[in-house]
């Protein structure tokens, strides 16, 4: 499966402190159980989240996927100082209670699972449960981290330069294949249409992010931190050992590595609804 999956989602937007946060929304199939949030990581977006919209769905809930600011579709900050991990917490409660539903089950991926940890810092309250979905418990290390910090220098060339050269230096790796050719320009276009100062803001608040698990442990938020058997951004021990401290429940999904929604649609959604039912029993 990949970011093209066909879903039956519609295009939305919503209103989140003085900007317009772009989204996919799907209705849930038959009685709705609750709502899903959905905030992606570091260069992705909503669709990152496509495959798993129709299997959620038709367990019954209501699928909400997003761009964050300087995301793809989604506008931001000028300045690479706006995107805060506590700013762009604040943007997802917006986008919260723009949707009127009551308190969601909030998931987020890599990055955007720092963000939804100072979301429910904020406010426990209007947070039904969360999921850290091949996130971690600090500031990412690493060669994901060295990657990053070597894309640096190429941001004043433009975001087509920085772009051409992750694809270099993908397809020097062992594990590469070659991509659809619809993907690969999918991809691109994703990432040349965000924003520069996006992605140096958020690329500074991924690296210098305090460890949160206490705090997040004292929320009294039921937790789910899920990732991939394979992950290398967030080793699995590391996410283990994060699940333990936080007393969450801990799943790995088998065949995936650091985006499971996408190399295990199947096993991850079923882990989610499991969780989101354990949830509502409780």
């Amino acid at each position: 499966m990949t970011q093209l999956a066909p879903h039956r989602a519609d295009r939305v937007v919503f209103p989140a402190l003085g900007y317009d946060v772009a989204g996919w929304d799907a209705a849930p199939a038959g009685r709705r159980r609750g709502t899903a949030l959905f905030v992606p990581g570091y260069t992705g977006s909503k669709e990152d989240f496509a495959p798993l919209f129709d299997p959620l769905t038709g367990a019954g809930y209501r699928v909400v996927a997003i761009d964050q600011p300087g995301q793809f579709e989604s506008p931001g900050p000028e300045s690479p100082l706006g995107y805060t991990v506590e700013w762009l917490g604040d943007v997802v409660r917006a986008v919260v209670a723009a949707l009127g539903d009551g308190p969601p089950h909030l998931v987020g991926h890599s990055f955007g699972g720092l963000v939804a940890r100072a979301a429910v810092l904020a406010a426990p309250a209007e947070f039904r449960s969360l999921t850290l979905l091949g996130s971690g418990p600090a500031a990412i290390v690493g060669a994901r981290r060295d990657r990053m910090e070597r894309l640096a220098p190429l941001l004043p060339l433009g975001l087509d330069a920085v772009f051409d050269a992750m694809d270099r230096a993908a397809r020097a790796e062992e594990s590469w294949r070659e991509l659809a050719p619809e993907l690969q320009s999918f991809l691109k276009r994703r990432f040349v249409a965000s924003s520069a100062a996006g992605l140096q803001g958020m690329g500074d608040a991924l690296s210098t992010e305090p460890d949160r698990t206490a705090a997040l442990a004292g929320t009294g938020v039921p937790v789910l931190v899920c990732h991939g058997e394979h992950d290398d951004a967030w080793l699995p021990p590391v996410q283990a050992d994060m699940a333990e401290r936080l007393g969450a429940r801990h799943h790995v999904v088998p065949d995936a590595a650091h985006s499971p929604a996408i190399e295990n649609p199947a096993a991850t959604a079923e882990a989610l609804t499991a969780f989101w039912v354990h949830t509502e029993t409780r």
